[in-house]
């Protein structure tokens, strides 16, 4: 798998002509190494649409808590399925989830802001993520004709 520089080809930019050159063995590693890739890369694309709805949400959320009166009683969520009752004290500020258990108070502004950049990176993300994707399927199928073809090749003709 030496590119015409010297150097080592990735699987993402193999051409047909160096994958002709593989041995059957070769082919199938090829195939069920990059077969894994994009079903890693498919992995990280849910997730990120998981984010990125996650994100929408909140920010959805923040926009109409900034409507709502000083003092308007509400239930909190503590989780997913646990709320508790409680009452609005300053819809001004806010916390907001870092990542890993931190937190930080921001103003309403702020925290909106901060899902927009982070909606606006997990979707540039989630773009380039795509187009990786698309590549490695595409050598994929190409090792698989490729290796379908030199199976054919080796059975008996009757």
């Amino acid at each position: 798998m030496a590119s015409s520089k010297g150097g080592a080809a990735s699987p993402a930019v193999l051409r047909a002509s160096e994958m002709e050159k593989m041995s059957v063995e070769q082919l199938k590693a090829l195939k069920e190494q990059i077969d894994l890739e994009v079903n890693l890369l498919q992995d990280s694309l849910n997730n990120i649409k998981t984010a990125t709805g996650r994100l929408e949400t909140t920010a959805t959320s923040l926009h109409e808590l900034s409507l709502r009166p000083q003092g308007k009683k509400m239930l909190v969520p503590l989780t997913a399925s646990l709320y508790v009752p409680g009452t609005l004290d300053d819809a001004d500020k806010v916390l907001v989830d870092i990542g890993t258990g931190y937190f930080v108070e921001k103003t309403m502004n702020e925290g909106k802001d901060y899902c927009e950049r982070k909606i606006n990176l997990l979707k540039s993300n989630f773009d380039q993520l795509i187009e990786l994707a698309t590549k490695k399927k595409t050598v994929a199928d190409e090792a698989g004709a490729i290796l379908q073809a030199k199976l054919r090749q080796l059975a008996p003709t009757n």
